[in-house]
């Protein structure tokens, strides 16, 4: 079962408590700055989640209402197909965000199931609330534009790689590019992640 805290609003920026122990705050003024009041506010709207490992925060084909971002731990987004395959779509270790992009932004049913590889602190962040954040707080917009832009610049990148790099050189390039994913997650996961099965992906470790 989840557990969470949920900060009520008593008006426009409530003064709580020091949000200086949010990641999530030290994340989002990597691009844009945010005064205490906003913080108070932005975190007043969201819900600050325990999960345990294994536990899902999504399930596939239901309707994804909620953006995450990891204060700890480590999730993974995957799909399962009617044939019952498994693929691994996503991970997210702390200080990233989370979601199925197409069900959350569109309000469609989700393609992703989302669960915790360990156990995990996670802010969540509703559809709706999100517009009234943008209301408030305008340049809130401009630091989710620029999330989503990279994110939309690294799958592109990932689906360029699958077709003009090897087995090889994808994995090598994942270890490279994410050491803190390769920690927490097993070969099967990755192998998932990379489209092969975990037996091809030992071969090609032992190169």
């Amino acid at each position: 079962m989840l557990t969470y805290t949920k900060f009520i609003q008593t008006n426009p920026f409530p003064i709580l408590v020091s949000m200086t122990h949010y990641q999530i705050f030290r994340n989002i003024q990597k691009h844009i700055s945010l005064t205490e009041a906003e913080k108070q506010h932005i975190i007043s709207q969201c819900d600050v989640l325990d999960i345990q490992k294994k536990q899902r925060i999504l399930e596939q084909g239901k309707l994804c209402k909620k953006l995450y971002f990891v204060e700890s731990g480590s999730l993974r987004a995957f799909n399962l197909s009617a044939e019952g395959k498994e693929s691994t779509i996503m991970f997210a270790v702390k200080d990233w965000w989370i979601t199925d992009m197409n069900s959350f932004v569109n309000q469609k049913p989700a393609l992703l199931s989302i669960e915790a590889l360990e156990p995990c602190q996670i802010i969540s962040l509703d559809f709706h609330v999100l517009e009234q954040h943008y209301q408030f707080i305008p340049k809130l917009e401009r630091f989710f534009r620029i999330i989503f832009q990279n994110a939309y610049i690294r799958e592109q990148l990932r689906a360029l790689q699958s077709i003009s790099l090897t087995t090889e050189e994808r994995y090598r390039q994942f270890v490279e590019n994410y050491p803190a994913i390769v920690e927490k997650v097993t070969q099967k996961q990755i192998a998932s992640y990379l489209g092969v099965t975990p037996e091809f992906l030992s071969s090609v470790k032992k190169k």
